[in-house]
């Protein structure tokens, strides 16, 4: 055909077909090459596709498992990581650590029953039973074993089941073992705080971190703590020692920094192992210092000391009469070691008079008694960083009987570390101080703290601690060289309704040292034995104070306090640098 032809052709052709053959093949343009570009075009196409779906069979072939960390990475993983605590020194205490999790998608299982037996075969400790209703479930997605070992992994690995898989977990660790466990507390299986600091963690904010997705994994500050690890160790160490020599039901103490309430150091023997949570639910590991109440017996003889000179109505050297018992009703009062004579304020203290203290505390008043009990922090419960804490158990009616009582460490329990926040108060010159687990500076401490007793009246009280380590019941933990001052106490305990003679609660107080007190120790024995050392007693002095002594002559290194040797009698030390005393 002619140009000329062609040309007529195209003219004779509807203007909508000529505007779509432009649109398709463009103008002047070569339909042989134009078909050969389609079909190239065609061929990479569909090329691409097939890549694409080789490469997903490829990925799910050997990487089973990402297709549910997808699904629970965010809520699971990621989301529990917690951050490390650490002790004053920076030594970890609790961590997080990746540990491989089972799990099954039920819908991408071929052959459930062969399944469920090569994994009970590799993982004995399935319940068969249990295994058959997750996996014959319409979920997408069930756990089947949190937290295996790397070798259980790689042998149900190597099963090459369709449909089961591992995540990576943030597993929680505690490197330290028991060391801290009532302090520290634990965490359940999906690392959420259950108790002690954990638990703090949680309700201060992590919790809610996590929810918001920002607790990310190992970008959290470390949390640090007010105990020292060392200090920690050695307490527990000579409570282990003790526990064991007199036969105790169990063991406690605490370290407590008298100007700023830091807690250095916190044992209750038994404890548990927070890397086993197992032993945690066992109801004798309870934290006793915290979650315990008891009566303090004669360590309560300080506050009611204290309340007394405080008043000015009394001084060192006011006299007492303690010729014979005191009789209250049908109740007597009496002394373990009658002196049979009249004895004044520093005697009613170092030789623990029970007579001296009652009639110290009638002295008051029954009204004034309970109002500085209750501003020294002993009527209400004490609240700290820690979840675990009860209630003290006061009297609902407050009689002259309950002053007599509660003025020698009867009638009124109060959980331990109440009392070392009171006695710290004693020490450090009138402030009461909240307890912290958290470190914190004494310009911090200080804008919390409420005075409740005079300058002057510490001075005489931090007197009468060391007197009583120089002449008094608590000789054997005098230390060389820390001028130590302390307090004992003995309570017997309530069974069944009357106080059993042979079955005590020995404590024993120590302030270190008693010229500029530093720290207060407190050591508790529930129920020791009698041993040939005793020679059949078992009061505070025979096992609480030389265990004390033994602590003292461990920690006060670690915290560095040194020694000073040939320092003249409290008198003159500590008397003499206050204000003129009767």
């Amino acid at each position: 055909m002619t140009d000329q032809a062609l040309a007529k052709t195209k003219s004779a052709e509807p203007w909508r077909q000529r505007l779509i053959r432009s649109l398709l093949y463009g103008r002047n343009v070569d339909r042989t090459a134009k078909a050969r570009a389609r079909v190239g075009f065609a061929i990479l196409a569909f090329a691409a596709i097939y890549a694409v779906l080789a490469g997903r069979l490829v990925m799910f072939a050997v990487g089973a498992d990402s297709h549910g960390a997808r699904r629970t990475a965010s809520q699971d993983a990621i989301a529990t990581a917690r951050p490390d605590i650490v002790d004053r020194n920076g030594e970890v205490l609790a961590t997080d650590v990746k540990a491989p999790s089972l799990f099954g998608e039920p819908r991408r299982i071929i052959d459930k029953d062969e399944a469920i037996e090569l994994l009970t075969a590799t993982l004995p400790d399935l319940d068969t039973g249990e295994v058959r209703d997750r996996l014959s479930s319409k979920k997408g997605f069930v756990w089947l074993k949190r937290e295996i070992t790397p070798t259980q992994q790689l042998d149900i690995h190597r099963l090459g089941i369709p449909g089961i898989g591992f995540l990576r977990e943030n597993k929680r660790v505690y490197p330290t073992g028991a060391e801290v466990a009532h302090l520290i507390g634990l965490v359940n299986i999906d690392n959420q705080g259950i108790a002690g600091m954990e638990k703090w963690l949680d309700n201060n904010g992590l919790a809610d971190l996590h929810r918001a997705g920002f607790a990310t994994d190992r970008l959290q500050k470390p949390v640090e703590l007010s105990v020292d690890l060392r200090v920690e160790h050695a307490l527990r160490d000579e409570l282990m020692k003790a526990k064991e020599k007199f036969k105790a039901k169990a063991a406690s103490g605490i370290v407590s920094n008298v100007k700023t309430g830091e807690i250095v150091a916190l044992v209750s023997l038994p404890d548990f192992d927070p890397n086993n949570p197992r032993e945690a639910h066992d109801p004798d590991r309870i934290n006793r210092l915290t979650t315990g109440v008891y009566e303090m017996g004669s360590t309560f003889k300080a506050f009611t000391l204290a309340m007394a000179l405080d008043s000015g109505k009394i001084s060192l050297n006011s006299m007492w009469d303690a010729r014979g018992n005191l009789h209250y009703g049908k109740f007597t009062i009496h002394d373990s070691h009658s002196l049979g004579r009249f004895i004044n304020t520093k005697e009613v203290f170092t030789y623990s008079s029970n007579i001296g203290a009652a009639r110290i505390a009638l002295g008051q008043g029954v009204e004034a008694h309970k109002a500085f009990l209750a501003k020294m922090g002993q009527l209400h419960r004490l609240r700290t960083e820690l979840p675990e804490s009860a209630s003290p158990l006061v009297p609902r009616r407050w009689s002259e009987l309950n002053t007599v009582t509660i003025a020698f460490g009867q009638g009124l329990s109060v959980a331990p570390l109440q009392a070392v926040m009171g006695i710290n108060a004693l020490m450090n010159g009138g402030y009461l101080i909240p307890p912290t687990f958290m470190k914190r500076s004494e310009e911090e401490a200080m804008a919390l703290a409420k005075r409740v007793i005079k300058p002057e009246t510490s001075d005489k009280m931090r007197f009468l601690m060391r007197l009583n380590a120089e002449v008094g019941t608590a000789k054997t933990a005098d230390v060389k060289g820390y001028y130590v001052g302390g307090k004992t106490g003995t309570s017997e305990k309530v069974i069944n309704g009357r106080y059993a003679k042979k079955q005590v609660l020995n404590s024993f107080t120590a302030i270190i040292p008693a010229d500029n007190p530093q720290y207060q120790l407190l050591v508790m024995l529930d129920e020791p034995k009698t041993t040939p050392e005793t020679h059949g007693f078992i009061t505070s002095g025979w096992n609480a104070v030389p265990t004390g002594g033994k602590v003292i002559a461990r920690i006060a290194p670690l915290l560095g306090i040194e020694p000073r040797f040939d320092l003249p009698p409290s008198d003159r030390l500590i008397l003499a640098a206050s204000k003129p005393t009767q």
